[in-house]
């Protein structure tokens, strides 16, 4: 979940003004939290809520993805996703969006084995993005963190995401100059995991997502997901990140680390 936050944070300035280089500074006063961070931390007070009885997660979700996110007007909600956050009677809608993937990084930390994760990803997806596409980007990212959790090395993860969802037969030096601006899942995911796959660390993960350009914070919010769960985040990292959560979402991040801590004894 951190990872998330960090790559959300660090990408959040340069959604809109890509960069094409690994070399910028990871944190400037105007990174800011968008929708990434904020519905990372709404789907994991869902998932601290159920106490692993895990039937009502998808009706919960929604609760708390529209309580924690509503204040939040203008943090980058997609159009369709705007209406869905603000309806009284949200329904899912069809969507492929990358915000189906950029939100699921608890569902790959708690599960206890690989058909959880699939689980857990689908029924937090399935409220608002259950376009094929959208399912298949948020599970492909949960197994990425739960194998990357698991201990799994860098070519194994590779294999099976290429096996079971996505060619993993492209390097970002080949595609980072005809990247675009992309807010579908079948053209951010990808991308996001191979910045993971190419990586030697957790910075060097995020600035590899940022520096294809495109949607940077969504990019940066994956593959720092995944980045996490195989190499931890930097204390250094950490504390710079959490500075940019106000009050309420760093209580919601507090609480998520106590419930992980718990889940661990």
């Amino acid at each position: 979940m951190l990872g998330a936050i960090v790559g959300d944070i660090v990408g959040s300035r340069f959604e809109f003004d890509n960069i094409k280089t690994k070399d910028f500074d990871f944190f400037r006063e105007e990174c800011f939290v968008t929708d990434d961070s904020i519905m990372t931390l709404a789907v994991g007070k869902a998932i601290m809520e159920c106490n692993g009885n895990y039937d009502d997660l998808g009706r919960k979700a929604t609760i708390y993805m529209q309580e924690i996110g509503r204040p939040y007007l203008n943090c980058g909600y997609g159009g369709n996703f705007y209406q869905w956050m603000y309806t009284d009677n949200p329904l899912p809608y069809n969507s492929y969006g990358n915000g189906a993937a950029m939100r699921v990084s608890g569902c790959g930390l708690v599960a206890k084995s690989l058909e959880e994760a699939k689980a857990l990803s689908a029924k937090v997806t399935e409220i608002s993005h259950n376009h094929p596409e959208g399912m298949k980007g948020a599970e492909a990212t949960a197994v990425a963190i739960f194998l990357a959790k698991a201990g799994k090395s860098l070519p194994e993860i590779r294999e099976y995401i290429n096996q079971n969802y996505y060619p993993m037969n492209f390097t970002l030096d080949e595609i980072r100059d005809g990247y675009q601006f992309n807010e579908t899942c079948q053209d951010t995911v990808p991308q996001s995991i191979m910045a993971f796959l190419e990586s030697a660390g957790f910075e060097d993960a995020v600035r590899n997502a940022i520096s294809l350009g495109g949607d940077s914070d969504t990019l940066a919010a994956i593959a720092g997901s995944i980045a996490h769960a195989y190499y931890g985040v930097p204390a250094e990292i950490e504390k710079e990140a959490l500075g940019h959560l106000d009050n309420r979402l760093k209580a919601i991040y507090d609480q998520w680390v106590q419930f992980m801590k718990d889940q661990e004894n």
